[in-house]
């Protein structure tokens, strides 16, 4: 190779290199931030050892040493992903206590029995009275579920509850969680970063409803799903056998790819078959939109309707701590007609 194409080589070499080594290198920064044991100091500590690093390659290909500078970042940040491919999810830490148990189940001859149903009663964050329950609840009773969503800022982006009724008014709400360390607070960003284990938690409405509602002043919608009753029940099971596995092998969770739409949509997508792939899936706060649009909304109705139908928020301030918080939250809102068949709703347009 002659001189001059090798020199327009090495330069766009060390130009790509001047583009992607601090993208790594600003990654590194944060799993060390997030992944580090220890306290602030430590991890102050590990982070600066890994920019000096990063700086000094980065000072190496300003003065055309190519092969010094991405050769020994090459190796630094090959060791960063060994130890980070060796980071596993864990069950045995120190959990705050509304993520302390983990809900198991069991079925037996149509019986369906629910170990540690958390059932607090919140009067404040942090303030409240532990409670985890034993349930149980017969399979052929199951005639409905629901979609709650809870918004806390960005309309973009909500928490998904999914609440199965059964005959007799009693409800079931299953909530995939992040279990945070005792004295931890969520964060969008560690969630990219395996900074939070997965967990789904069974809880009664007047718990976890309640506590976003009243409690924390969030903003929630319920809305009635259409599935067959055979496909609901597949649904709640799948539920049951994905929090089981969850207790025998943990994962961590992910702010994009393990939450609590996708764990949904791929639960789903097992049971009804197709699902079409949509971005209001990750960004939940929009998903009403996605499910009416699959046909899994009541199509008597606009989107906006069911909207302003399904607007729990002061309802369930009003019933706070009442025995009937479950029938008092669906106050005014339609009777939808079930669907027996064992197809899947077919797909519509937004409205």
């Amino acid at each position: 190779m002659s001189h001059a194409p090798a020199t327009l080589l090495g330069l766009a070499a060390t130009r790509l290199a001047f583009l992607v080594l601090p993208l790594l290198a600003s990654w590194g920064s944060v799993a060390l931030w997030y992944q580090v044991v220890g306290g602030r100091l430590r991890k102050a500590a590990a982070v600066a050892v890994w920019v000096l690093l990063s700086l000094t390659m980065l000072f190496a290909l300003w003065h055309g040493w190519l092969m010094v500078g991405t050769l020994g970042f090459g190796i630094a940040f090959a060791v960063l992903l060994i130890w980070w491919q060796r980071l596993m999810p864990s069950n045995n830490r120190v959990w705050a206590d509304d993520v302390a148990e983990m809900t198991t189940g069991s079925v037996e001859a149509g019986s369906v029995t629910l170990r540690n149903v958390r059932n607090f009663d919140w009067r404040s964050g942090v303030d409240y009275t532990p409670r985890w329950e034993t349930r149980s609840y017969e399979l052929e009773q199951l005639d409905s579920v629901d979609m709650i969503l809870s918004y806390w800022s960005n309309r973009a982006i909500a928490h998904v509850l999914i609440s199965f009724g059964f005959e007799g008014g009693e409800h079931v709400v299953f909530s995939v969680e992040i279990r945070r360390r005792k004295g931890e607070a969520f964060s969008e960003i560690g969630g990219f970063f395996k900074g939070f284990e997965l967990s789904i938690i069974a809880a009664d409405e007047r718990d976890v409803i309640r506590l976003r509602t009243n409690v924390r002043r969030e903003d929630d919608y319920l809305y009635q799903i259409r599935l067959p009753v055979a496909a609901l029940r597949s649904l709640f099971l799948a539920y049951i056998d994905e929090a089981n596995r969850l207790v025998q092998t943990p994962r961590f969770y992910n702010t994009i790819t393990v939450n609590c739409t996708t764990l949904v949509y791929h639960m789903l997508k097992h049971i009804v078959g197709y699902l079409p792939w949509d971005i209001r899936v990750l960004f939940s706060g929009y998903l009403p939109g996605y499910v009416y649009r699959v046909g899994g909304l009541d199509s008597r109705y606009s989107l906006a309707e069911l909207h302003a139908f399904g607007r729990i928020t002061e309802r369930a301030r009003r019933s706070d701590r009442s025995g009937r918080f479950s029938t008092d939250i669906r106050q005014g809102m339609p009777t939808m007609e079930r669907l027996s068949g064992a197809a899947a709703p077919s797909a519509q347009d937004d409205r």
